[in-house]
């Protein structure tokens, strides 16, 4: 069994942000006890008596308005945080991966950026799952989980549409269940998902890659091309996102010296 978990980073309806984010983890169900143990012990590191209270939201801590983030006078040491909840999926051992999607809202005028991006996603899950189904013999499943947000009435019905129709993939087989949304205080591992969309999210908003650097060899590839990470924008022209570097670079149309 594999279990994607998400999170959003940037809003639909702000105009001031050209981007809507959803992205995260996807992780074997035998790393998630793994990973859940070592994001406590960071935990613990911010708030040894009470590590339960501490929970890793990027926002808050990039921003550092409550607690603990608010002892944390210097930018630097917050950002320092940030980095060490990423470095937990870096250092994941395989098959742990990030995806993500990112969604120029003005491209699609009157479509749901959350939608859309859930819906790549689904597709994306799917197929890893499928291709790892042909590589291995193993026909495992898939189960995802999001945290709770005002997208969940939306993300219930794609969710009824997908489980009796297969609408967000080729036949939609391997997801077996989801999405399931749960509150991020008590599940660590929605806690890693919104750090990774967060990283994404701080590239494409404010050119910012000092968080995504951390995570970028990460997002699930086949060597060649980051399936993992996608950039949905009706005219990506010459793009230098990651994502669209290996694609162009496997279509041939990277200048050649």
């Amino acid at each position: 069994m594999f279990l994607t978990y998400l999170d959003d980073a940037g809003s639909a309806k702000n105009p001031d942000e050209a981007y809507l984010i959803l992205g995260g983890v996807c992780v074997s169900e035998h790393q998630v006890n793994d990973l859940t143990h070592q994001v406590e012990t960071l935990a613990a590191k911010y708030d040894a008596a009470a590590p339960d209270t501490v929970e890793f939201h990027a926002s808050a801590i990039y921003t550092g308005k409550i607690k603990p983030w608010d002892g944390l006078k210097q930018q630097a040491q917050r950002r320092h945080v940030l980095k060490e909840v990423l470095g937990i999926v870096r250092s994941a051992q395989l098959p742990a991966c990030a995806l993500a999607c990112a969604v120029h809202k003005l491209s699609f005028p009157g479509r749901d950026p959350v939608e859309m991006a859930f819906e790549e996603l689904c597709r994306w899950f799917d197929g890893f799952l499928k291709v790892r189904h042909q590589q291995t013999g193993v026909d495992e499943k898939g189960m995802i989980f999001l945290d709770e947000s005002t997208y969940e009435t939306t993300l219930r019905q794609i969710a009824r549409d997908f489980r009796r129709m297969g609408l967000t993939t080729s036949d939609g087989r391997y997801i077996v269940d989801g999405p399931h949304f749960v509150k991020s205080h008590n599940t660590r591992c929605v806690q890693i998902a919104d750090h990774v969309a967060y990283s994404v999210f701080r590239y494409f908003h404010a050119q910012d890659n000092n968080y995504l650097n951390v995570v970028v060899n990460r997002f699930q590839s086949d060597g060649k091309v980051m399936s993992g990470l996608i950039h949905l924008e009706a005219s990506k022209g010459d793009c230098t996102c990651p994502a669209c570097l290996t694609v162009r670079s496997c279509a041939g149309t990277l200048v050649k010296v």
